[in-house]
């Protein structure tokens, strides 16, 4: 597979100044010559190096597009091959002239994500740097895209590397006591594993510590507005989202589907569920967006129960307030410009004084409250410091979870003096789970299935 040249658009497709269209593989340089006129031969040009030119048709010699074209030679590009980009002008019809004479070469179409691929294939990257790729190209806040840059450098790698590490000298001493059982003291080996699980147990913990945190970062949390007709709802998502994304009108039932918009607060990615009122209807596609409504606070992260400040509580909005109890909510007192009705001392019956918070959508007042409300809920008031690294990826807290319970495994088993050979299982066992992270021993399948999540180019 490695042995062929493949060609991408790396650009989104579209009107723009500019479109990039990416060649690697050990013919990518041959290859682009012979539809590239310039007066630098390619095959002769200096790696790094920018050179103009036109792109022609080698059957009629028809200039077909006035470009820039950059030569990486192996090892140092991205895919440590030869690598050609060609810069063309940005519209649909210029990249796809230039396409279609590229694949009539010796040249094809890559999959997806087969640049990274090729990178983590030829020891550039590993797979944790190589996911962190997609989650970098999806960052919804400048905090999300930090975590991405720090473990496409290598922060995530560096640790689980040092992990194995002290795993891998466990199993050496294991290996020599297998071998030599003469000079083994059965204690002394056992205190070695159950000190080596322990520090690698410790290291994994300090990991999984930021897990949740980092998963929201990379994710976003998926916060549903829920609430009667007419308390604001609409109004609210709007405001988090400083746009006119949901019809606003005095009439109510105006919203009849689920509304997604993402926002950022406070360097939180929020996915924004604007939802219908909830409320008994014999309107049929009412009656739908309800039961909608219903399901998106199931599947919610945070949910913002609004309340219309200026009445008293009515009873669909006490039953919502049960169903919703132990979730992770706060509840929003709307339309405080107008004078209180709503008798707060029920409400602090269901909620903690800091998660009732006072607001008029109309005249903005208790956004900046609510924000940090959401802060404090999912990240104690603040995100942690940048020295930190998050562990993001759903795959990779999965495996330390079942490394770490390996290595628990195999501390339980040296307290009870079981047989060394049999307590080196869970050890490889751990050891090979968090080599899984980097890809060290990871399937083919797997494999797959990670770079097919990539867009073409990439």
């Amino acid at each position: 597979m490695l042995s062929d040249t493949i060609a991408a658009i790396s650009t989104a497709v579209g009107e723009a100044g500019i479109a990039v269209i990416r060649v690697s593989g050990p013919e990518s340089i041959a290859e682009v010559e012979k539809i590239f006129h310039s007066k630098t031969k390619l095959t002769e040009a200096s790696t790094h190096t920018v050179h103009y030119g036109h792109i022609l048709d080698p059957e009629g010699g028809e200039r077909v597009e006035e470009v820039l074209v950059t030569v990486m030679r192996a090892p140092r590009s991205f895919t440590t091959e030869d690598v050609v980009e060609i810069s063309t002008h940005g519209g649909v019809i210029s990249v796809k002239r230039v396409m279609d004479l590229l694949l009539q070469q010796d040249i094809r179409l890559a999959e997806p994500g087969e640049f990274t691929k090729r990178a983590f294939l030829n020891g550039r990257i590993d797979l944790s740097q190589a996911e962190a790729v997609i989650d970098l190209i999806r960052s919804k806040s400048d905090r999300a895209f930090s975590v991405a840059l720090k473990q496409v450098e290598g922060a995530l790698s560096d640790q689980i590397m040092q992990l194995r590490h002290v795993l891998v000298e466990t199993m050496a001493h294991i290996e020599v006591n297998i071998d030599y059982p003469e000079h083994d003291v059965e204690s002394l080996t056992a205190d070695f594993i159950k000190e080596k699980s322990t520090e690698v147990m410790q290291g994994i913990a300090r990991l999984l510590k930021t897990a949740e945190q980092g998963k929201i970062l990379r994710e976003g949390i998926t916060t549903a507005i829920v609430g009667r007709p007419n308390v604001g709802k609409s109004s609210l998502l709007n405001a988090l989202a400083h746009t006119n994304r949901a019809i606003v009108t005095d009439i109510p039932g105006t919203t009849r589907d689920v509304i997604e918009e993402f926002v950022t607060i406070n360097n939180i990615p929020l996915k924004l569920l604007d939802t219908a009122g909830i409320r008994e209807t014999m309107d049929v596609v009412e009656k739908i967006g309800v039961e909608r409504s219903k399901h998106a606070v199931t599947e919610a992260d945070l949910i913002l129960l609004v309340l219309n400040g200026s009445e008293p509580l009515h009873e669909d909005e006490l039953e919502l307030m049960e169903q919703i109890r132990g979730r992770q909510s706060i509840v929003i007192m709307n339309k405080m410009d107008l004078p209180p009705q709503l008798d707060r001392e029920i409400l602090s019956r269901y909620y903690a004084e800091d998660l009732i918070v006072p607001m008029s959508v109309k005249t903005q007042e208790g956004i900046d409250a609510l924000e940090a409300a959401i802060s404090q809920l999912f990240f104690s008031g603040s995100i942690e410091s940048g020295d930190l690294t998050y562990v993001s990826n759903v795959r990779h807290i999965a495996l330390l979870k079942k490394a770490n319970k390996s290595l628990q495994d195999a501390y339980d088993a040296a307290e009870q003096f079981i047989p060394i050979d049999m307590i080196q299982i869970d050890v490889r066992l751990a050891w090979e789970q968090l080599g899984e992270i980097i890809g060290d021993t990871a399937s083919d399948t797997l494999l797959d299935q990670i770079f097919s999540q990539f867009c073409l180019g990439k």
